[in-house]
């Protein structure tokens, strides 16, 4: 064939693709009722993951740094004094390679008038009741485990005859780390069921569309159209139902997002406001929208292939 012949048929194969592709969305537009009900159904499976899936990104998304969240509130005995609490101090910041920060009684006492209120309770003691503290950190280590290097801190500083009291507040961040994991695996598991769910909606609306084309089917058929052919418009009409219900899992999504800022913003207020709140993003937007398109596809293939050997069965249409 020549280059001008192959021009021709690139031309033609591309109209015919842009064609089917605006005809499939005319045709979804016309039966408005339905397109509406089945959208609202994908959009509705698809919108439940998608939101435990932003929650449980958000909450992998608290910073959890060691200065933050490792670190060790030791009380010292009661009597010990500056330089034997600096002593201490110095033997775990050389030997355990730890950050150690001494809080003398008298700030001790200063940092807790501020918190509670309690300034004139407070001048009723005689002396200082608040022994010296200090806040250990382990040593950041790349790639190491937080919670080994705070327990073995815990184990050293509990056997000091120094210590009065070690303070360690690090187990609900392993629970958390470990919700946070079955909250990541379930968000999987929901996904593989909703992906099925949507493309079993759109294989059984394009299966009835097919249905009620019948007839014409089987006039395409006997004039010489392949199954190919045949296909093309229903394979269309499944990528717009799925992209349209992927569009509605978006507003869905947001809408949601919206009504839930105030609380969400008086709840962040209460922690110091520290934390913003992370949406999709422009690739996650697009990665759902084109997860929706092609189970969309993935529907409306399975119907048609379904129908159409079932029609090459009965003798209606020649092979696959």
């Amino acid at each position: 064939m020549s280059a001008a012949g192959l021009r021709r048929k690139s031309r033609a194969w591309t109209r015919r693709q842009l064609y089917s592709f605006f005809s499939s969305l005319g045709t979804l537009l016309n039966h408005r009722v339905g397109t509406l009900m089945t959208v609202l159904v994908l959009g509705i499976a698809m919108a439940l993951p998608l939101g435990l899936y932003v929650t449980v990104k958000n909450l992998r998304a608290i910073d959890l740094q060691q200065n933050d969240w490792g670190t060790i509130t030791v009380f010292l005995r009661s009597g010990m004094q500056q330089q034997e609490a600096a002593a201490l101090a110095d033997l775990i910041n050389r030997d355990l390679r730890a950050t150690v920060v001494t809080v003398s009684p008298v700030e001790g006492m200063e940092q807790f008038r501020a918190a509670s209120g309690f300034g004139r309770a407070l001048e009723m003691f005689d002396e200082n009741p608040l022994p010296w503290v200090l806040l250990v950190t382990p040593a950041s280590t790349e790639g190491g485990d937080l919670g080994a290097a705070v327990t073995e801190l815990d184990g050293w500083l509990q056997q000091r005859d120094e210590v009065e009291l070690v303070q360690v507040d690090f187990k609900w961040l392993q629970r958390l780390a470990g919700l946070l994991e079955l909250g990541q695996a379930f968000v999987l598991l929901l996904t593989v069921l909703f992906s099925l769910a949507v493309i079993v909606v759109v294989s059984n609306t394009i299966r009835l569309d097919v249905a009620s084309r019948a007839e014409e089917i089987q006039v395409l058929s006997l004039v010489g159209a392949g199954n190919g052919f045949i296909r093309q418009p229903f394979l269309y009409s499944g990528f717009w139902y799925g992209l349209l219900g992927a569009l509605l899992s978006l507003l869905l999504f947001n809408l949601c997002l919206y009504y839930l800022r105030q609380p969400l913003e008086r709840l962040l207020d209460a922690y110091g406001n520290t934390f913003v709140v992370q949406n999709l993003g422009m690739e996650g937007v697009l990665a759902i929208l084109a997860a929706g398109g092609l189970l969309g596809l993935l529907g409306a293939w399975a119907a048609v292939h379904r129908y159409l050997r079932q029609l090459r069965e009965h003798g209606t249409l020649g092979k696959l």
